[in-house]
Protein backbone atom coordinates (compact mmCIF):
# COMPACT_ATOMS: atom_id res chain seq x y z
CA UNK A 1 0.00 0.00 0.00
CA UNK A 2 1.39 3.40 -1.01
CA UNK A 3 2.17 5.85 1.75
CA UNK A 4 2.45 9.63 1.30
CA UNK A 5 4.75 11.90 3.32
CA UNK A 6 5.85 15.53 3.09
CA UNK A 7 9.63 15.14 2.86
CA UNK A 8 12.78 17.11 2.23
CA UNK A 9 14.80 15.88 -0.71
CA UNK A 10 17.35 14.56 1.79
CA UNK A 11 14.61 12.69 3.64
CA UNK A 12 13.17 11.27 0.42
CA UNK A 13 16.58 9.84 -0.48
CA UNK A 14 16.94 8.44 3.04
CA UNK A 15 13.52 6.77 2.93
CA UNK A 16 14.30 5.30 -0.48
CA UNK A 17 17.53 3.86 0.91
CA UNK A 18 15.74 2.29 3.88
CA UNK A 19 13.10 0.80 1.61
CA UNK A 20 15.88 -0.55 -0.63
CA UNK A 21 17.13 -2.80 2.18
CA UNK A 22 19.81 -0.55 3.67
CA UNK A 23 22.13 -2.11 6.24
CA UNK A 24 24.26 0.93 7.10
CA UNK A 25 24.65 4.66 6.58
CA UNK A 26 28.10 6.18 7.02
CA UNK A 27 28.34 9.96 7.16
CA UNK A 28 29.99 13.07 8.51
CA UNK A 29 27.55 15.97 9.05
CA UNK A 30 27.69 18.86 6.59
CA UNK A 31 25.04 21.17 5.18
CA UNK A 32 23.08 20.39 3.01
CA UNK A 33 23.50 16.63 3.53
CA UNK A 34 22.98 16.23 7.29
CA UNK A 35 19.26 15.47 7.22
CA UNK A 36 19.78 12.25 5.24
CA UNK A 37 21.50 10.53 8.14
CA UNK A 38 19.35 12.19 10.81
CA UNK A 39 16.19 10.90 9.12
CA UNK A 40 17.59 7.38 9.03
CA UNK A 41 18.64 7.62 12.68
CA UNK A 42 15.09 8.50 13.75
CA UNK A 43 13.15 6.15 11.48
CA UNK A 44 11.47 3.17 13.20
CA UNK A 45 12.80 0.77 10.54
CA UNK A 46 16.37 1.62 11.60
CA UNK A 47 15.86 0.33 15.13
CA UNK A 48 13.76 -2.61 13.97
CA UNK A 49 16.46 -3.77 11.54
CA UNK A 50 19.50 -2.61 13.52
CA UNK A 51 20.69 -0.40 10.66
CA UNK A 52 24.14 1.06 11.35
CA UNK A 53 23.72 4.84 11.66
CA UNK A 54 26.50 6.37 13.78
CA UNK A 55 28.37 9.49 12.63
CA UNK A 56 31.92 8.82 11.47
CA UNK A 57 35.07 10.79 12.29
CA UNK A 58 35.34 12.16 8.74
CA UNK A 59 34.19 11.49 5.18
CA UNK A 60 37.15 9.27 4.35
CA UNK A 61 36.36 6.87 7.19
CA UNK A 62 32.70 6.98 6.14
CA UNK A 63 33.54 5.91 2.59
CA UNK A 64 35.84 3.16 3.79
CA UNK A 65 33.30 1.83 6.32
CA UNK A 66 30.61 1.68 3.65
CA UNK A 67 33.02 0.00 1.24
CA UNK A 68 33.67 -2.67 3.86
CA UNK A 69 29.94 -3.25 4.26
CA UNK A 70 29.57 -3.51 0.47
CA UNK A 71 32.44 -6.03 0.40
CA UNK A 72 30.42 -8.17 2.82
CA UNK A 73 27.44 -8.08 0.45
CA UNK A 74 25.30 -5.59 2.37
CA UNK A 75 23.77 -2.37 1.04
CA UNK A 76 25.47 0.78 2.33
CA UNK A 77 24.93 4.52 1.92
CA UNK A 78 27.59 7.23 2.29
CA UNK A 79 26.50 10.86 2.89
CA UNK A 80 28.36 14.17 2.96
CA UNK A 81 28.43 17.61 1.43
CA UNK A 82 30.37 18.30 -1.76
CA UNK A 83 33.65 19.31 -0.11
CA UNK A 84 33.46 16.08 1.88
CA UNK A 85 33.92 14.29 -1.43
CA UNK A 86 37.38 15.90 -1.56
CA UNK A 87 38.20 14.39 1.83
CA UNK A 88 37.21 10.88 0.72
CA UNK A 89 38.52 11.18 -2.85
CA UNK A 90 41.10 8.42 -2.33
CA UNK A 91 38.69 5.64 -1.29
CA UNK A 92 36.01 7.05 -3.64
CA UNK A 93 38.30 6.67 -6.66
CA UNK A 94 39.49 3.34 -5.31
CA UNK A 95 35.90 2.08 -5.02
CA UNK A 96 35.45 2.44 -8.78
CA UNK A 97 38.41 0.08 -9.16
CA UNK A 98 37.21 -2.48 -6.61
CA UNK A 99 33.61 -2.17 -7.73
CA UNK A 100 30.68 -2.93 -5.45
CA UNK A 101 29.48 -6.25 -4.06
CA UNK A 102 26.51 -5.17 -1.96
CA UNK A 103 24.84 -2.06 -3.35
CA UNK A 104 26.91 1.06 -2.58
CA UNK A 105 25.45 4.56 -3.05
CA UNK A 106 27.38 7.76 -2.34
CA UNK A 107 25.16 10.80 -1.73
CA UNK A 108 27.05 14.06 -2.28
CA UNK A 109 25.07 17.26 -1.68
CA UNK A 110 26.41 20.29 -3.53
CA UNK A 111 25.96 23.87 -2.33
CA UNK A 112 25.76 26.33 -5.26
CA UNK A 113 25.69 29.95 -4.01
CA UNK A 114 27.86 28.74 -1.09
CA UNK A 115 25.16 29.17 1.56
CA UNK A 116 27.42 27.38 4.03
CA UNK A 117 30.45 26.33 2.01
CA UNK A 118 33.78 27.56 0.71
CA UNK A 119 33.30 26.70 -2.96
CA UNK A 120 30.72 25.74 -5.60
CA UNK A 121 32.30 22.54 -6.90
CA UNK A 122 30.10 20.17 -8.88
CA UNK A 123 30.21 16.52 -7.78
CA UNK A 124 29.26 15.29 -11.25
CA UNK A 125 32.86 15.89 -12.32
CA UNK A 126 34.00 13.34 -9.72
CA UNK A 127 31.62 10.78 -11.21
CA UNK A 128 33.09 11.28 -14.68
CA UNK A 129 36.62 11.28 -13.22
CA UNK A 130 36.03 7.92 -11.53
CA UNK A 131 34.06 6.48 -14.51
CA UNK A 132 31.16 5.97 -12.12
CA UNK A 133 27.43 6.33 -12.85
CA UNK A 134 25.79 9.46 -11.44
CA UNK A 135 22.10 9.84 -10.54
CA UNK A 136 20.69 13.37 -10.15
CA UNK A 137 17.00 13.64 -9.15
CA UNK A 138 14.81 16.43 -10.50
CA UNK A 139 12.34 16.37 -7.60
CA UNK A 140 11.71 14.74 -4.22
CA UNK A 141 9.65 11.88 -5.63
CA UNK A 142 12.46 11.04 -8.00
CA UNK A 143 14.97 11.23 -5.14
CA UNK A 144 13.04 8.47 -3.38
CA UNK A 145 12.70 6.34 -6.50
CA UNK A 146 16.30 6.94 -7.59
CA UNK A 147 17.70 5.82 -4.24
CA UNK A 148 15.96 2.48 -4.64
CA UNK A 149 17.01 2.23 -8.29
CA UNK A 150 20.61 3.21 -7.49
CA UNK A 151 21.09 0.30 -5.08
CA UNK A 152 19.66 -2.12 -7.64
CA UNK A 153 21.85 -0.66 -10.37
CA UNK A 154 24.95 -0.79 -8.18
CA UNK A 155 24.51 -4.51 -7.60
CA UNK A 156 23.48 -5.28 -11.18
CA UNK A 157 26.55 -3.57 -12.65
CA UNK A 158 28.92 -4.17 -9.73
CA UNK A 159 29.80 -0.49 -9.37
CA UNK A 160 29.20 2.22 -6.74
CA UNK A 161 26.69 4.90 -7.75
CA UNK A 162 27.11 8.61 -6.99
CA UNK A 163 23.83 10.42 -6.17
CA UNK A 164 24.10 14.18 -6.51
CA UNK A 165 21.69 16.57 -4.78
CA UNK A 166 21.93 20.35 -4.48
CA UNK A 167 20.87 22.66 -1.67
CA UNK A 168 17.43 23.47 -3.02
CA UNK A 169 16.66 19.81 -3.68
CA UNK A 170 18.01 18.78 -0.27
CA UNK A 171 16.16 21.43 1.72
CA UNK A 172 12.81 21.88 -0.03
CA UNK A 173 9.77 19.73 0.72
CA UNK A 174 7.24 17.93 -1.45
CA UNK A 175 4.77 15.08 -1.09
CA UNK A 176 6.53 11.78 -1.71
CA UNK A 177 4.65 8.57 -2.36
CA UNK A 178 6.54 5.49 -1.27
CA UNK A 179 5.99 2.67 -3.72
CA UNK A 180 6.80 -0.99 -3.93
CA UNK A 181 7.72 -3.58 -1.37
CA UNK A 182 10.07 -2.66 1.45
CA UNK A 183 13.05 -4.83 0.60
CA UNK A 184 14.77 -7.03 3.15
CA UNK A 185 18.45 -6.53 3.90
CA UNK A 186 20.98 -8.60 1.97
CA UNK A 187 22.47 -11.70 3.51
CA UNK A 188 26.20 -11.88 4.11
CA UNK A 189 27.88 -12.68 0.79
CA UNK A 190 31.52 -12.10 -0.13
CA UNK A 191 32.75 -11.13 -3.63
CA UNK A 192 32.81 -13.79 -6.34
CA UNK A 193 36.09 -12.29 -7.61
CA UNK A 194 38.17 -11.51 -4.49
CA UNK A 195 41.19 -10.55 -6.62
CA UNK A 196 39.32 -7.44 -7.78
CA UNK A 197 39.37 -6.05 -4.24
CA UNK A 198 43.16 -6.13 -3.93
CA UNK A 199 44.33 -3.21 -6.04
CA UNK A 200 47.93 -4.23 -6.51
CA UNK A 201 49.03 -3.06 -9.97
CA UNK A 202 48.78 -6.57 -11.39
CA UNK A 203 45.10 -6.69 -10.39
CA UNK A 204 44.27 -3.01 -10.91
CA UNK A 205 45.40 -3.06 -14.54
CA UNK A 206 42.97 -5.88 -15.27
CA UNK A 207 40.17 -4.11 -13.40
CA UNK A 208 40.87 -0.79 -15.13
CA UNK A 209 40.40 -2.36 -18.56
CA UNK A 210 37.16 -3.93 -17.36
CA UNK A 211 35.93 -0.59 -15.98
CA UNK A 212 36.56 1.06 -19.35
CA UNK A 213 34.46 -1.64 -21.02
CA UNK A 214 31.78 -1.28 -18.34
CA UNK A 215 31.63 2.47 -18.82
CA UNK A 216 30.38 1.93 -22.36
CA UNK A 217 27.58 -0.14 -20.82
CA UNK A 218 26.81 2.64 -18.35
CA UNK A 219 26.42 5.00 -21.32
CA UNK A 220 23.98 2.59 -22.99
CA UNK A 221 22.06 2.29 -19.72
CA UNK A 222 21.78 6.08 -19.45
CA UNK A 223 20.20 6.26 -22.92
CA UNK A 224 17.58 3.67 -21.88
CA UNK A 225 17.10 4.99 -18.34
CA UNK A 226 13.56 5.85 -17.23
CA UNK A 227 15.08 8.95 -15.61
CA UNK A 228 16.35 10.26 -18.98
CA UNK A 229 14.00 10.98 -21.85
CA UNK A 230 13.46 13.21 -24.87
CA UNK A 231 10.11 14.89 -25.46
CA UNK A 232 9.29 16.55 -28.76
CA UNK A 233 7.88 20.08 -28.90
CA UNK A 234 5.84 22.19 -31.29
CA UNK A 235 8.51 24.89 -31.63
CA UNK A 236 11.88 23.68 -32.96
CA UNK A 237 13.54 27.09 -32.84
CA UNK A 238 15.12 25.97 -29.57
CA UNK A 239 15.99 22.69 -27.89
CA UNK A 240 16.50 22.43 -24.14
CA UNK A 241 18.63 20.04 -22.10
CA UNK A 242 17.51 20.19 -18.46
CA UNK A 243 19.58 18.34 -15.87
CA UNK A 244 18.33 17.31 -12.44
CA UNK A 245 16.45 20.02 -10.60
CA UNK A 246 16.80 22.32 -13.64
CA UNK A 247 14.01 20.28 -15.25
CA UNK A 248 11.79 21.15 -12.29
CA UNK A 249 12.59 24.85 -12.75
CA UNK A 250 11.89 24.62 -16.48
CA UNK A 251 8.45 23.15 -15.94
CA UNK A 252 7.62 25.78 -13.31
CA UNK A 253 7.84 28.29 -16.14
CA UNK A 254 5.70 26.15 -18.46
CA UNK A 255 2.89 24.77 -16.28
CA UNK A 256 0.89 23.89 -19.42
CA UNK A 257 3.79 22.12 -21.08
CA UNK A 258 7.04 23.27 -22.68
CA UNK A 259 6.65 24.25 -26.36
CA UNK A 260 10.26 23.30 -27.16
CA UNK A 261 11.83 19.84 -27.46
CA UNK A 262 13.26 18.89 -24.07
CA UNK A 263 15.92 16.35 -23.12
CA UNK A 264 15.73 15.58 -19.42
CA UNK A 265 18.99 14.23 -17.98
CA UNK A 266 19.06 12.67 -14.51
CA UNK A 267 21.36 9.70 -15.03
CA UNK A 268 24.95 9.90 -16.26
CA UNK A 269 27.17 9.23 -18.22
CA UNK A 270 25.66 11.88 -20.47
CA UNK A 271 23.25 10.15 -22.93
CA UNK A 272 24.97 11.14 -26.14
CA UNK A 273 22.51 9.33 -28.41
CA UNK A 274 19.56 11.24 -26.97
CA UNK A 275 21.48 14.50 -27.46
CA UNK A 276 22.11 13.64 -31.10
CA UNK A 277 18.41 12.91 -31.52
CA UNK A 278 17.61 16.32 -30.06
CA UNK A 279 20.16 17.81 -32.46
CA UNK A 280 18.27 16.31 -35.41
CA UNK A 281 15.31 18.51 -34.45
CA UNK A 282 16.99 21.83 -33.61
CA UNK A 283 20.09 23.94 -34.30
CA UNK A 284 20.08 25.98 -31.08
CA UNK A 285 20.30 24.27 -27.69
CA UNK A 286 19.97 25.82 -24.22
CA UNK A 287 21.60 23.80 -21.44
CA UNK A 288 20.08 24.21 -17.98
CA UNK A 289 22.11 22.59 -15.20
CA UNK A 290 22.64 23.36 -11.53
CA UNK A 291 26.32 23.90 -10.83
CA UNK A 292 29.16 24.06 -13.30
CA UNK A 293 28.76 23.63 -17.10
CA UNK A 294 29.62 19.94 -17.25
CA UNK A 295 27.00 18.98 -19.83
CA UNK A 296 27.42 22.21 -21.76
CA UNK A 297 31.16 21.54 -22.17
CA UNK A 298 30.61 17.95 -23.26
CA UNK A 299 27.90 18.96 -25.70
CA UNK A 300 30.37 21.02 -27.69
CA UNK A 301 32.15 17.79 -28.54
CA UNK A 302 28.98 15.98 -29.55
CA UNK A 303 27.81 18.18 -32.43
CA UNK A 304 29.54 19.29 -35.58
CA UNK A 305 29.71 22.96 -36.55
CA UNK A 306 26.49 24.79 -37.27
CA UNK A 307 24.96 24.40 -33.81
CA UNK A 308 24.57 27.17 -31.23
CA UNK A 309 25.03 26.03 -27.62
CA UNK A 310 23.81 28.38 -24.91
CA UNK A 311 24.12 28.12 -21.15
CA UNK A 312 26.48 29.12 -18.38
CA UNK A 313 29.59 29.46 -20.53
CA UNK A 314 28.12 32.28 -22.62
CA UNK A 315 26.30 33.73 -19.57
CA UNK A 316 22.85 33.05 -20.98
CA UNK A 317 22.48 31.51 -17.51
CA UNK A 318 24.47 33.15 -14.65
CA UNK A 319 27.85 31.43 -14.32
CA UNK A 320 27.89 31.46 -10.51
CA UNK A 321 25.29 30.94 -7.80
CA UNK A 322 22.21 28.78 -7.66
CA UNK A 323 20.12 28.16 -10.71
CA UNK A 324 16.61 29.51 -10.05
CA UNK A 325 13.25 29.43 -11.84
CA UNK A 326 13.70 33.16 -12.47
CA UNK A 327 17.13 32.64 -14.05
CA UNK A 328 15.64 29.94 -16.28
CA UNK A 329 12.79 32.28 -17.18
CA UNK A 330 15.21 35.03 -18.19
CA UNK A 331 17.29 32.63 -20.29
CA UNK A 332 14.11 31.64 -22.14
CA UNK A 333 13.29 35.27 -22.86
CA UNK A 334 10.02 35.13 -20.91
CA UNK A 335 8.69 38.30 -19.22
CA UNK A 336 9.74 38.81 -15.62
CA UNK A 337 7.27 37.93 -12.89
CA UNK A 338 6.31 40.51 -10.24
CA UNK A 339 8.90 40.87 -7.49
CA UNK A 340 8.48 41.78 -3.85
CA UNK A 341 10.31 44.84 -2.59
CA UNK A 342 12.76 44.32 0.29
CA UNK A 343 11.11 44.60 3.68
CA UNK A 344 11.40 47.97 5.38
CA UNK A 345 10.69 46.33 8.73
CA UNK A 346 12.98 43.29 8.83
CA UNK A 347 16.63 44.31 8.92
CA UNK A 348 19.36 42.14 7.34
CA UNK A 349 20.91 39.85 9.93
CA UNK A 350 24.38 38.57 9.03
CA UNK A 351 25.53 35.33 10.65
CA UNK A 352 26.98 35.71 14.12
CA UNK A 353 28.04 33.57 17.05
CA UNK A 354 25.14 32.86 19.41
CA UNK A 355 24.83 34.99 22.49
CA UNK A 356 26.31 33.00 25.36
CA UNK A 357 28.56 30.96 23.04
CA UNK A 358 31.90 29.93 24.55
CA UNK A 359 33.69 30.82 21.30
CA UNK A 360 32.86 34.48 22.02
CA UNK A 361 34.63 34.48 25.35
CA UNK A 362 37.61 32.59 23.94
CA UNK A 363 38.07 35.10 21.09
CA UNK A 364 37.73 38.02 23.50
CA UNK A 365 40.49 36.64 25.73
CA UNK A 366 42.70 35.74 22.73
CA UNK A 367 42.32 39.23 21.26
CA UNK A 368 43.21 40.82 24.58
CA UNK A 369 46.48 38.88 24.68
CA UNK A 370 47.43 39.26 21.02
CA UNK A 371 47.24 43.08 21.23
CA UNK A 372 50.70 42.83 22.75
CA UNK A 373 52.18 40.87 19.81
CA UNK A 374 52.63 42.87 16.61
CA UNK A 375 53.35 39.90 14.33
CA UNK A 376 50.62 37.58 15.62
CA UNK A 377 48.66 35.60 13.06
CA UNK A 378 45.66 33.38 13.83
CA UNK A 379 44.90 30.54 11.43
CA UNK A 380 41.25 29.54 11.47
CA UNK A 381 39.31 26.47 10.45
CA UNK A 382 35.84 25.22 9.46
CA UNK A 383 33.18 25.45 12.15
CA UNK A 384 30.96 27.88 14.05
CA UNK A 385 34.10 29.61 15.31
CA UNK A 386 34.94 30.66 11.74
CA UNK A 387 32.55 33.52 12.54
CA UNK A 388 35.39 34.83 14.71
CA UNK A 389 36.54 36.51 11.48
CA UNK A 390 33.38 38.64 11.59
CA UNK A 391 32.80 41.70 13.75
CA UNK A 392 33.16 42.37 16.59
CA UNK A 393 36.09 39.95 16.93
CA UNK A 394 38.08 40.03 13.68
CA UNK A 395 40.25 37.35 15.29
CA UNK A 396 41.06 35.10 12.33
CA UNK A 397 43.37 35.71 9.40
CA UNK A 398 42.74 32.54 7.33
CA UNK A 399 40.20 29.77 6.75
CA UNK A 400 40.74 27.30 3.89
CA UNK A 401 39.44 23.81 4.67
CA UNK A 402 39.01 21.24 7.41
CA UNK A 403 42.21 20.91 9.45
CA UNK A 404 44.22 23.57 7.61
CA UNK A 405 44.57 25.79 10.68
CA UNK A 406 47.14 23.56 12.38
CA UNK A 407 49.31 22.85 9.35
CA UNK A 408 49.14 26.45 8.09
CA UNK A 409 50.28 27.65 11.51
CA UNK A 410 53.12 25.14 11.26
CA UNK A 411 54.17 26.46 7.85
CA UNK A 412 53.91 30.07 8.96
CA UNK A 413 55.94 29.38 12.10
CA UNK A 414 58.82 27.95 10.07
CA UNK A 415 58.60 31.02 7.83
CA UNK A 416 59.32 33.24 10.82
CA UNK A 417 55.80 34.16 11.96
CA UNK A 418 55.48 34.49 15.74
CA UNK A 419 53.22 33.88 17.45
CA UNK A 420 51.53 31.44 15.07
CA UNK A 421 48.18 30.43 16.54
CA UNK A 422 45.78 27.79 15.19
CA UNK A 423 42.11 27.82 16.18
CA UNK A 424 40.19 24.62 15.50
CA UNK A 425 36.99 23.03 16.86
CA UNK A 426 36.80 19.70 18.64
CA UNK A 427 35.01 17.88 15.81
CA UNK A 428 37.24 19.42 13.13
CA UNK A 429 40.32 18.49 15.16
CA UNK A 430 39.44 14.79 15.15
CA UNK A 431 38.25 15.07 11.53
CA UNK A 432 41.46 16.49 10.07
CA UNK A 433 43.57 18.24 12.70
CA UNK A 434 45.28 15.37 14.46
CA UNK A 435 47.71 14.56 11.66
CA UNK A 436 48.65 18.24 11.38
CA UNK A 437 49.39 18.33 15.10
CA UNK A 438 51.60 15.26 14.69
CA UNK A 439 53.59 17.15 12.04
CA UNK A 440 54.04 20.02 14.48
CA UNK A 441 55.21 17.64 17.19
CA UNK A 442 57.64 15.82 14.92
CA UNK A 443 59.15 19.13 13.80
CA UNK A 444 58.93 20.79 17.24
CA UNK A 445 57.15 23.73 15.66
CA UNK A 446 56.70 26.94 17.62
CA UNK A 447 52.89 26.91 17.44
CA UNK A 448 49.95 27.32 19.78
CA UNK A 449 47.00 25.11 18.87
CA UNK A 450 43.73 26.21 20.44
CA UNK A 451 40.95 23.61 20.35
CA UNK A 452 37.62 25.33 20.96
CA UNK A 453 35.69 22.41 22.44
CA UNK A 454 31.93 22.90 22.61
CA UNK A 455 31.36 19.14 23.13
CA UNK A 456 29.46 18.69 19.86
CA UNK A 457 29.51 19.23 16.11
CA UNK A 458 27.82 22.58 16.56
CA UNK A 459 27.79 24.10 13.08
CA UNK A 460 25.66 21.32 11.60
CA UNK A 461 23.10 21.05 14.39
CA UNK A 462 24.67 19.39 17.40
CA UNK A 463 25.65 15.89 16.25
CA UNK A 464 28.04 13.80 18.35
CA UNK A 465 31.69 14.81 18.18
CA UNK A 466 34.23 12.00 17.88
CA UNK A 467 36.65 13.70 20.28
CA UNK A 468 34.33 14.38 23.22
CA UNK A 469 36.09 13.39 26.44
CA UNK A 470 39.23 12.31 24.60
CA UNK A 471 41.04 15.47 23.49
CA UNK A 472 43.65 15.63 26.26
CA UNK A 473 44.47 11.94 25.82
CA UNK A 474 44.69 12.31 22.03
CA UNK A 475 47.09 15.26 22.26
CA UNK A 476 49.24 13.54 24.85
CA UNK A 477 49.22 10.31 22.85
CA UNK A 478 50.41 12.17 19.76
CA UNK A 479 53.32 13.51 21.79
CA UNK A 480 52.41 16.94 23.15
CA UNK A 481 54.13 17.56 26.49
CA UNK A 482 51.32 17.13 29.10
CA UNK A 483 52.61 20.24 30.86
CA UNK A 484 51.60 22.21 27.78
CA UNK A 485 48.13 20.75 27.35
CA UNK A 486 46.03 23.34 29.18
CA UNK A 487 42.28 23.50 29.71
CA UNK A 488 40.41 26.76 30.17
CA UNK A 489 36.73 27.49 30.77
CA UNK A 490 35.59 30.36 28.51
CA UNK A 491 33.49 32.59 30.75
CA UNK A 492 33.78 36.36 31.33
CA UNK A 493 34.67 35.83 34.98
CA UNK A 494 37.62 33.68 33.89
CA UNK A 495 39.22 36.21 31.51
CA UNK A 496 42.25 36.92 33.77
CA UNK A 497 43.05 33.21 34.11
CA UNK A 498 42.37 32.54 30.40
CA UNK A 499 44.66 35.36 29.31
CA UNK A 500 47.39 34.20 31.68
CA UNK A 501 47.32 30.67 30.18
CA UNK A 502 47.27 31.96 26.59
CA UNK A 503 50.21 34.26 27.25
CA UNK A 504 52.24 31.53 28.97
CA UNK A 505 51.75 29.11 26.06
CA UNK A 506 52.64 31.75 23.48
CA UNK A 507 55.86 32.40 25.33
CA UNK A 508 56.65 28.68 25.37
CA UNK A 509 58.67 28.04 22.22
CA UNK A 510 57.40 24.62 21.20
CA UNK A 511 54.12 22.85 20.55
CA UNK A 512 51.42 23.71 23.03
CA UNK A 513 47.68 23.03 23.09
CA UNK A 514 44.97 25.00 24.86
CA UNK A 515 41.54 23.37 25.08
CA UNK A 516 38.82 25.96 25.61
CA UNK A 517 35.90 23.87 26.84
CA UNK A 518 32.29 24.84 27.37
CA UNK A 519 29.18 23.14 25.98
CA UNK A 520 27.48 24.67 22.96
CA UNK A 521 24.68 26.94 24.18
CA UNK A 522 22.22 25.34 21.75
CA UNK A 523 22.85 21.73 22.79
CA UNK A 524 22.85 22.87 26.44
CA UNK A 525 19.32 24.23 25.93
CA UNK A 526 18.19 20.99 24.31
CA UNK A 527 19.68 18.87 27.08
CA UNK A 528 18.04 21.07 29.70
CA UNK A 529 14.67 20.77 27.93
CA UNK A 530 14.93 16.97 27.91
CA UNK A 531 15.59 16.95 31.64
Amino acid sequence: MADKNLLLGDEALALGALHAGLSGVYAYPGTPSTEITEYIQLHPLTKERNVHCHWTTNEKTAMEGALGMSYAGKRALVCFKHVGLNVCADPFMGSAMTGANGGLVIASCDDPSMHSSQNEQDSRFYGAFAMMPVFEPSNQQEAYEMARAAFDYSERRGIPVLMRLTTRMSHSRAVVESKGEIREQNSLKYPANPRQWVTLPVNARVRNRQLIRDYATFEEDAVKSPFNWLKKGKDNSLGIIACGIAYNYLMENFPDGCPYPVLKVSQYPFPRELALELGSMVKTILVLEEGQPLVEERLRGVFETGYTIKGRIDNMVPRDGELTPDAVREALGLPKLPEFNPSEVVAPRPPALCQGCGHRDFFTALNNVLKDYDGARVFGDIGCYTLGWMPPFHSLHTCVEMGASVTMANGAAFSGTWPAVAVIGDSTFTHSGMTGLLDCINENADVLVCISDNLTTGMTGGQDSAGTGKLEAICAGLGVDPAHIRVIIPLPKNYPDMEKVIREEIEYHGVSVIISRRECIQTLKRHAAKK
